[in-house]
């Protein structure tokens, strides 16, 4: 190609500049080519056009650019292979309804909330060496809005001339690899080399690849793109799991998208609704629903972008919005203008398998807004048999399996209590518009009936659960009017396998009585249930019972009919709430003065060989219960209270033959303390004995002075939490915890070490080569409270705690200055550090502020508040 003079093209960009003109751009094979050619073709606003002929939809895209406000797409062929992309004019109008752009896509998002992860993907790309390929790789959710923001990045002037090919290319389904390479070629070429290889060879090279959903796909295109020093593949993918697959060598590389912040989400909608500002002012009456629409959308920039787009073409009457907001599922399915979010929501659906399925549709059982718990799901599915034994591995293990995919494939989100650490997420919750999603297929796969307010039944076949939610307030017959219990196989009571009465206000003992009927029952939870003090003897008739959960009810004794439940598992209890009544507290427990929050287990606890999990119970009856406990020896997680120096050698002895014990909690009764009472492992008498080897998890509660010897054995301990230890030596206390090699999670929580400790050192300087790192593989540090107002510093750094990515810290305000804690910036892998919520003086804030400024990573870690009282 020639090159124009230079006064040609002055003279050519000035006559643009003067007239409406049409321009015919044909076979545009590139971004590149169109960013060259556009400069020359001004918007001058006189009704000027450009048509681009591109056989790539993603270029067709790509062309109208991230400042297009909106973006039309219309099909022009019958198969819908043929589309038009052009820009829609913002009209200006004067009426009450204001004109609203096209119908909301991906494309159309701004980037607002977005201007970090922006900056740190662009980041990534440009400071990555040149020694070989990168690959990038975004997920999250449907609809988060990760091809707005890939799309930024590949064309952010930073990246203009660093890479000599770019192409862009989204998955098309079904997929067809032959077809998308070609499609890569053509970009990346000039037509008269078709080979993608070969036009890759010694060329450093961007390459997008948009939405990718299963392995094969990545590993079917990956084989054709060469490892050209310095390129750069980005992924966008809705899975977690796909993201780590493609980007398994370089895991900083993964970056997860998360839901727009409140502020963002309000900025977004209210541009979108109301293009202008002083909207308050204007629209007085519409202020106080903003919020209710923007709790549904959730923080996802599709349903705020296309909802607000649906409401700036709505009169602005507080009707519209109430009904919208009150009956978001009917507007999703008859609104044609929303329909994009239940299109691209569903696509996350239908992409998952039958079990997959059923598992995320169950979910339409908790209400909205619920932190559903892990442990208690997992127990449920196991329990409704959504989970089958596989090749020896157990049905609670299939049931954590299946948890972690919804959670990798968006499906459900880590809820904002999660800490990931360890197993996994704690607890996660529904996306409000998943949520419409799960209940509307499962009613229509009749698996599950909600009762609740309003309610109405329209289910044709025989429904597996019923949900009864606490708004609902009808009696008996207006239940049976709207429940056909012919139908309802959950409350055929012989069939019945769940009931979860968790939370239940006004549910007494007599309500119980004939508990032992649900012959099938194999979850029964009365969690949280205050005035539930005595377990029927009937409860022996449930021989298919598998999960008991009585936490914080007012039970103090077990029934000793309980021994009868063979295939018993899970045994939670404990934390009792204080109640005042003789009558609900087993004369025993009286007079031996007895921590009455934790229940006692009956003789005959042994005959309950199947239990995985006991916590907490009592050590009452001397040395009797713990005789028992040893001879349960599947247990895998174990909780007890009331350890004293006499049962405490017996204890040892115990836990030491639970071969499989994985999980250990031990407390200090009513004004005891734990002092004394551990430290039998290392005596002549217990010379045989050894703590179990597979053990992971380790809680000590309760005055201790110094750490029992037999800690430092776990070779396989993960996390580790004191609370009220009062360890007065710290110094040693930290040599024996900083040498367990598999240490990720340590708390350190409410006076850990007593009033003489006044410095805590984490801080190990650089030594030999040989020399053994302190806390080799600690990710987590929560500090609480740790010591008395005599606790002067807190240091880090050196070859220490290499690993560390969040330290959580709270303390007593006043006593924080300047200095207390210090090497911040040498935590090489810190990404997160959290402060309480407190009140502390602005120089200890801004010293800490500074420390992570300093910090040597591109990516800086993050300063966040937590509640001090969580």
């Amino acid at each position: 190609m020639v090159m124009a003079k230079e006064d040609d093209i002055h003279v050519f960009i000035r006559y643009v500049n003067e007239k409406n003109y049409l321009v015919m751009l044909n076979d545009l094979s590139t971004v590149e080519e169109w960013n060259q050619i556009r400069t020359y073709f001004p918007n001058n606003k006189k009704g000027s056009r450009v048509i681009v002929s591109t056989k790539q939809i993603g270029v067709a895209t790509l062309c109208l650019g991230p400042e297009s406000a909106a973006t039309e797409v219309m099909p022009i062929s019958s198969d819908k292979t043929l589309y038009a992309f052009y820009e829609k004019e913002a009209s200006s109008s004067n009426t009450e309804v204001d004109i609203a752009d096209s119908t909301a896509t991906l494309n159309e998002f701004e980037l607002i909330g977005r201007e970090d992860e922006r900056k740190d993907i662009t980041n990534l790309v440009l400071q990555k060496d040149l020694q070989g390929l990168h690959v990038i790789s975004v997920w999250g959710m449907g609809g988060i809005g990760k091809t707005t923001l890939v799309r930024e990045v590949y064309q952010s002037p930073k990246l203009s001339g660093l890479f000599e090919k770019r192409a862009w290319a989204t998955i098309m389904r079904p997929f067809n690899c032959s077809r998308l390479i070609k499609s890569l070629a053509v970009q990346l070429g000039d037509g008269t080399e078709t080979v993608l290889t070969k036009l890759l060879q010694e060329k450093r090279y961007l390459i997008v690849l948009d939405d990718v959903w299963f392995v094969h796909e990545w590993d079917a295109i990956r084989s054709h793109l060469l490892e050209t020093a310095g390129s750069c593949i980005i992924v966008t993918t809705r899975q977690e799991s796909i993201a780590q697959h493609c980007s398994k060598k370089e895991s900083d590389n993964i970056h997860m998208l998360k839901i727009l912040q409140s502020d963002d989400a309000r900025e977004l909608f209210t541009k979108k609704v109301f293009k202008g500002t002083n909207w308050e002012e204007k629209y007085p009456e519409l202020v106080g629903l903003v919020e209710p629409i923007l709790k549904k959308c959730n923080g996802l920039p599709l349903a705020i972008v296309t909802i607000g787009g649906f409401l700036a073409k709505q009169p602005k009457s507080a009707l519209a919005w109430r009904k919208l907001n009150e009956h978001i599922s009917a507007e999703l399915e008859m609104k044609s203008e929303l329909g994009t979010i239940k299109t691209v929501l569903l696509k996350s659906y239908d992409g998952l398998s039958y079990n997959l399925k059923s598992c995320f549709l169950y979910l339409s059982i908790f209400p909205e807004d619920h932190n559903v718990n892990r442990k208690r799901l997992m127990q449920r599915w196991t329990a409704e048999g959504y989970t089958v034994e596989m090749r020896g591995k157990p049905k609670i293990e299939i049931a954590h399996d299946i948890f972690m995919e919804l959670i990798s494939r968006s499906m459900i989100l880590p809820a904002t209590k999660s800490i990931k650490v360890g197993r996994g997420i704690d607890y996660c919750q529904l996306h409000d518009l998943m949520r419409e999603i799960s209940i509307t297929k499962s009613m229509e796969e009749n698996l599950v009936f909600r009762l609740e307010e309003g309610c109405s039944s329209n289910n044709q076949g025989t429904t597996r659960h019923l949900a009864i939610s606490s708004n609902w307030e009808g009696d008996k017959h207006e239940f049976e009017s709207l429940v056909d219990l012919s139908r309802l196989r959950s409350l055929t009571m012989r069939m019945l396998r769940v009931l979860d009465l968790e939370d239940t206000e006004n549910l007494v003992d007599h309500h119980l009585e004939h508990i032992g009927k649900l012959i099938h029952l194999r979850y029964l939870s009365l969690r949280q249930c205050r005035n539930i003090c005595h377990l029927p003897d009937s409860l022996c008739d449930l021989r298919q019972l598998e999960t008991l959960d009585i936490r914080r009810t007012c039970i103090a004794m077990l029934p000793k009919t309980i021994v009868k439940l063979r295939k018993l598992k899970y045994l939670h209890a404990g934390k009792r709430d204080a109640c005042n009544y003789s009558c609900c507290i087993q004369p025993c427990v009286l007079m031996m003065d007895l921590d009455g929050r934790f229940p006692m287990l009956p003789r005959g606890s042994r005959k309950l060989k199947g239990l995985h999990t006991l916590r907490h119970v009592h050590l009452a009856w001397g040395n009797t219960v713990i005789q028992e406990i040893e001879r349960l020896t599947h247990l895998r997680k174990l909780g007890v209270v009331g350890i004293n120096k006499k049962n405490g050698p017996s204890f040892y002895s115990a836990i030491s033959k639970l071969s499989q014990l994985e999980s250990l909690s031990v407390r200090a009764g009513w004004y005891q303390g734990l002092r004394g009472c551990l430290d039998h492992g290392t005596s002549s008498s217990s010379s045989t004995s050894s703590p179990p080897e597979n053990l992971q998890s380790l809680k000590l509660q309760g005055e201790l002075g110094k750490l029992p010897q037999w800690i430092g054995k776990f070779q396989n301990l993960v996390k580790l939490r004191l609370w009220w230890t009062q360890l007065e030596d710290a110094d040693a206390a930290i040599e024996v915890l900083g040498a367990l090699p598999s240490l990720a999670i340590l708390r350190l929580w409410y006076n850990s070490f007593n009033n003489d400790v006044v410095c805590l050192n984490f801080r190990q300087e650089q030594q030999e080569a040989t020399a053994v790192v302190l806390f080799p593989s600690l990710r987590v540090l929560q500090l609480r409270r740790i010591g008395s107002v005599r606790l002067k510093s807190v240091q880090f750094g050196g070859g220490a705690t290499p690993k560390l990515e969040l330290l959580q810290f709270s303390y007593h305000p006043d006593s924080c200055g300047v200095g207390f804690l210090s090497g911040l910036n040498e935590l090489k892998s810190l990404r997160e550090f959290m402060l309480s919520d407190r009140q502390y003086r602005d120089d200890f804030v801004k010293d800490v502020e500074e420390q992570l400024a300093n910090h040597p990573n591109p990516n800086k870690p993050l300063l966040k508040r937590f509640s001090a009282y969580n």
